[in-house]
């Protein structure tokens, strides 16, 4: 049921369920990359396919993601699986893109009392907040609400919502939004920009750590 790969850390001090983004599944050299860094700073990192991307593997046939709530009860189910399995470490959830959205739909249902889940969390890599070159179309009504402490790492020139269209919105004040330079939607920058991807990279996995290390308590 759940295809997952986890990067473990030494000694860690939380675990981080990492979600993909629409188009590319847990193996993408971004997904890779992220989990390798953010585990070398103390964050075990579990990666996991969603459903439509595990038919995708097993066909080699493109497809598209299923529907949004298919999407959060697998992630939702995963989250209660891991839980039962290892219920050792705070929580945190988040994801690349539309991985990201998901998770920031299902954080407020986890502050209630009567969840025994408890995320501290929510580090998302490129939020979609509108297809590109439809910015009428908003994704970000549940997030002008959220009650869940929030990281957005978005790229400046993102077409899914640029640092200047970002900073427009009206989101609660536990969403925080980091921009990195020149970054596009997987905070790749331009040659000309004088900034690597790598630098971009390692700037995000740092932002996401200091995020984890405080919101532990």
């Amino acid at each position: 049921m759940f295809d997952t790969q986890v990067f473990t850390a030494v000694n860690p001090k939380a675990r981080f369920v990492f979600a993909h983004g629409a188009g590319a599944g847990m193996h993408h050299d971004f997904m890779q990359q992220m989990a390798t860094m953010l585990a070398s700073k103390g964050t075990e990192v579990v990666l996991f396919n969603f459903p439509y991307m595990q038919t995708i593997n097993e066909t080699g046939k493109r497809r598209p993601p299923d529907k949004q709530q298919k999407l959060t009860d697998h992630f939702d189910a995963l989250l209660n699986h891991i839980k039962n399995e290892k219920d050792d470490l705070p929580l945190f959830i988040g994801g690349k893109s539309m991985g990201g959205r998901m998770a920031t739909l299902l954080a407020d249902q986890y502050q209630t009392a009567s969840n025994s889940l408890a995320v501290k969390g929510v580090i998302v890599f490129g939020y979609p907040f509108h297809p590109p070159g439809k910015p009428e179309k908003l994704r970000v009504s549940h997030l002008e609400s959220l009650e869940t402490p929030t990281l957005i790492v978005q790229g400046e020139r993102d077409t899914f919502g640029t640092q200047t269209e970002v900073l427009g919105y009206s989101l609660s004040s536990v969403v925080n939004c980091e921009f990195m330079q020149d970054g596009d939607h997987s905070l790749k920058p331009r040659k000309a920009s004088g900034r690597t991807l790598d630098d971009n990279l390692e700037q995000a996995a740092t932002l996401a750590n200091e995020f984890v290390s405080n919101h532990l308590n």
